[in-house]
């Protein structure tokens, strides 16, 4: 191999700017206080320019103790392969940490509630912070990483704030979204609402969603049915087979935990020959960017994912810098978009 193809070192910075190597390394990881000349750090910074050097990122990790990487956790990767609304937040975390300056590592905890479910990213400073999607009631490992003030963003309501009452989140207020979501079906006469949920019920998400289409039903003076409640489970397939299943209890709306697989439900509503909304009327939850592209287009609950990623990614920046930060509940807006498949045009026109 020629020396052309070897990398740079900062030893060879250092012979170039007759300076040690350990000045190499505080002038070009900016330590603080270091006291070093100008005239010594120009020359360094020229010496590096003249040969191209490029800092060694596990030598920086080790001068400043940081190492630029925000962990990003999914309880299940899987969910990424059939989801719509978690690929957008995942999006929108990538560009935002990479604009903060950050690398943003994917990883996945399949056993929330295993000892070192979490601390296998955090051990060694593999990471300077965590943003977590969808925490579920069974993880017992977060809130301890909380409480030893960790720097940690939760993207969803995390129901353990009483045991970690300093958690940081982004989240939305699910049960009063899911209880207006409800509210327009019942709104429109629907007297048996069934509801399909997004997920399986340890998800604090679902809970929190199905929680608020009870109240609901509850205000409007009509009893909960056990019997019109399936679980979906991320999947439109999911969505599809619950649907088959409430087809049967003749439901005549659906409220819907997420898009996705509310897409599946229309499926299953439109192959039993039935029509959406003059047999069955549909509000979903997310607004995808394929919900107003579904036939009929989708009314459904808009949930920014952009915007979670965003205020997470800039709350997590001041958490990992030290800053004490005073509003630890970011609530973003969820307005109901009304769309053809709940069937409001329709009844306006009666």
């Amino acid at each position: 191999m020629s020396n052309r193809n070897k990398r740079i070192t900062s030893q060879q910075v250092a012979t170039k700017a007759g300076v040690s190597r350990t000045t190499v390394s505080f002038v070009l990881n900016n330590v603080p206080n270091a006291n070093i000349p100008e005239s010594t750090r120009v020359k360094v910074l020229e010496a590096a320019e003249e040969l191209g050097y490029v800092p060694n990122a596990a030598a920086k990790m080790l001068v400043s103790g940081e190492t630029r990487t925000i962990g990003l956790v999914i309880s299940h990767a899987e969910h990424l392969a059939v989801d719509a609304f978690i690929p957008q937040v995942l999006y929108s975390l990538s560009k935002h940490s990479q604009e903060a300056g950050y690398n943003l590592l994917l990883e996945t905890v399949r056993d929330v509630s295993a000892p070192d479910a979490y601390m296998q990213l955090v051990r060694g400073h593999q990471i300077d912070g965590l943003v977590v999607v969808n925490t579920r009631s069974d993880d017992s490992q977060l809130p301890e990483l909380v409480r030893k003030n960790f720097p940690v963003v939760i993207i969803g309501f995390p129901n353990w704030t009483a045991i970690a009452d300093n958690v940081h989140y982004v989240a939305t207020n699910a049960i009063e979204s899911a209880r207006l979501a409800t509210k327009h079906l019942l709104d429109l006469g629907h007297q048996r609402i069934a509801h399909v949920t997004f997920s399986p019920e340890n998800y604090f998400a679902t809970q929190d969603r199905h929680q608020g289409y009870t109240i609901a039903l509850e205000q409007a003076g009509i009893g909960y049915k056990k019997n019109l409640v399936a679980y979906g489970n991320y999947s439109a397939e999911s969505g599809f087979v619950a649907m088959q299943t409430l087809l049967a209890r003749k439901p005549s709306a659906v409220f819907v935990g997420n898009d996705t697989v509310a897409i599946g439900v229309m499926a299953a509503i439109q192959q039993a020959g039935k029509r959406i909304p003059e047999d069955i009327a549909i509000v979903g939850y997310d607004d995808i960017p394929t919900a107003p592209y579904l036939s009929p287009p989708l009314t459904t609950v808009r949930v920014s994912a952009l915007e979670h990623g965003q205020k997470a990614i800039a709350m997590l920046e001041k958490l990992m810098q030290g800053e004490t930060v005073l509003e630890k509940a970011i609530y973003c807006q969820t307005p109901v978009i009304i769309r053809d498949s709940c069937g409001a045009k329709l009844h306006a026109k009666k």
